[in-house]
């Protein structure tokens, strides 16, 4: 099957966004909250209704930028959040999309891949990171029983994709995640190394 924009509009559409937490979730907030430097160069993947880059225009990261297959959720969203406008969202496929960035969040665009696709994933996220940029968000640290996404995994699979590319900061059980998520999320701060171990 082919996660695409057809296979995600059609999911916005039936309002099948089981996985929209209506609001930035906790964990994101309180890294982001802790950030001083405004100038950072942020970009928010697979940014479905934007809770995120909303918060972030928010506390006056202006550039801040999302991309997505499609923009259907967001603009949903901005009928009540009006202060982003849907410029700020760049509809393309991640793997082809070009740029660089400070800090790239991540929030459930890693589950919503076909699990044959976090190598590539991973090696997209060093290539649009700036030398010593970071990968901040969540992982989910559990597994799934369903041929669609979400897809899960676990923390001893995830240090094996990310290691050659990325000093692990941190890759812990978040403490601070929303109720439905609790203790099956791993918070990660990976920080993009200026050299990688050719083992892809």
């Amino acid at each position: 099957m082919t996660w695409n924009k057809d296979y995600w509009e059609d999911r916005y559409a039936h309002k099948e966004d089981f996985w929209n937490a209506k609001t930035i979730t906790t964990p994101l907030k309180a890294y982001i909250d802790q950030l001083e430097d405004k100038t950072l160069d942020i970009l928010v993947p697979g940014v479905g209704h934007g809770h995120e880059l909303i918060y972030l225009h928010q506390q006056g990261f202006t550039q801040s930028k999302g991309l997505d297959f499609t923009t259907m959720a967001f603009e949903e969203t901005m009928k009540y959040e009006p202060l982003v406008s849907k410029d700020q969202v760049i509809v393309s496929d991640f793997f082809a999309h070009e740029g660089a960035y400070d800090l790239i969040v991540e929030q459930t665009f890693f589950c919503s891949l076909p699990i044959a696709k976090r190598k590539e994933y991973v090696q997209k996220m060093y290539e649009l990171l700036r030398p010593e940029g970071k990968l901040v968000g969540l992982l989910f640290d559990t597994t799934f029983d369903k041929p669609y996404p979400p897809f899960g995994g676990t923390k001893k699979e995830y240090l094996a994709l990310f290691e050659p590319y990325f000093t692990i900061e941190v890759m812990e059980r978040a403490f601070n995640s929303i109720k439905p998520r609790q203790d099956r999320e791993l918070f990660i701060i990976l920080k993009k190394k200026t050299w990688h171990k050719k083992s892809f």
